[in-house]
């Protein structure tokens, strides 16, 4: 995989989705009882890697809702986030500039979820300066929030316990196993095989330094951020992947993605600017690096899941991105 294809990758990917017209019929008579209007059009929502349905729709009223719709015909594991954003929506302060939940709805099968509709747009991407300072800027804030009381959030370490094994499961594998991921990621690939030993033992500590008592977005990219120009204002949005952790891990787990998506610097660099990091020593965020890029390496040699054909290389791509800030930092 070239540069520049790893430049490229990113801006296609997504789980395949559903368009109004391909729900079922009493889905969709759910979705306009729980809005309290007919729906007159559609927008859909052209980035992430969630399957299912996930629209602005517009009413007859004329109000605009958000509405994720999803079911296991689409992925086994989506109707489980659906459930665990409602989770978070529940644990959100109202500092955190986050979509509001207005309401959802689960039958079991269909779980539906319904947002204030927020305006916007996502990052140019390369990124530019301009847009990379106020997502970073709202990552400081966020590293100063905690869930509202009562809330059931995970805990950072307990979410990631199966995820951060990825190089102890490459330590286990067949050679022929090993070389297949490693030939997924490229040049950094065969670094991490060079080191693996260094890798695992880094891994090991993975989770005790993602502990903390921060509210943790989880899943910070490109495509889960909206920049509102008119009040220079950022949305975070989809937080099914939401804990209570390190306030630094959304800043550190974010930067490989802009790395790979370019324009914007080095990591290493954004990283040491910002607040969030400022007592940050380098073992931990080796071992937090160690814990996502292992994450991301194994997870790309598997197969790909059902609706979300291109997850495994962008996958591939985020774990070479992060094993490049990793490698500089050995």
């Amino acid at each position: 995989m070239s540069a520049d294809d790893v430049m490229a990758l990113p801006l296609a990917f997504g789980g395949q989705r559903l368009d109004w017209r391909d729900l079922p019929r009493a889905v969709r008579q759910r979705i306009e009882s729980l809005a309290g209007a007919r729906v007159t059009a559609e927008m859909s929502a052209t980035s992430g890697f969630s399957p299912g349905f996930c629209a602005v729709l517009e009413l007859t009223d004329g109000r605009a809702v958000f509405v994720k719709a999803v079911s296991s015909d689409q992925n086994p594991h989506s109707p489980q986030l659906a459930r665990a954003e409602i989770r978070a929506s529940r644990a959100l302060p109202p500092q955190v500039p986050a979509p509001a939940l207005r309401w959802w709805d689960d039958d079991g099968d269909w779980v539906l979820l319904g947002f204030d509709a927020v305006h916007g747009r996502s990052p140019a991407l390369p990124w530019r300066a301009d847009d990379l300072a106020l997502v970073l800027s709202a990552l400081d804030d966020l590293a100063h929030c905690e869930p509202v009381a009562g809330h059931d959030l995970p805990r950072t370490e307990d979410l990631l316990a199966e995820d951060f094994t990825g190089w102890r499961s490459m330590l286990q594998a067949t050679p022929a196993q090993r070389e297949h991921v490693a030939s997924r990621i490229d040049e950094p690939g065969r670094w991490a095989l060079e080191h693996l030993d260094d890798l695992v033992r880094w891994e090991q500590d993975s989770l005790r330094v993602c502990a903390g008592d921060a509210l943790v977005h989880g899943d910070l990219r490109a495509d889960n951020v909206m920049i509102e120009e008119t009040h220079d204002r950022v949305w975070l949005i989809d937080w099914p992947h939401a804990s209570v952790g390190a306030p630094w891990i959304d800043l550190a787990f974010m930067l490989p993605s802009v790395a790979l998506q370019g324009g914007a610097g080095d990591p290493a660099l954004l990283f040491s600017q910002r607040q969030a990091s400022q007592d940050v020593g380098i073992d931990d965020l080796r071992a937090a690096l160690a814990g996502l890029a292992g994450y991301f390496a194994w997870s790309s040699g598997q197969p790909a899941p059902p609706g979300i054909p291109n997850l495994r290389a962008f996958q591939a791509a985020q774990a070479g991105a992060t094993l490049r800030w990793l490698r500089d930092l050995s």
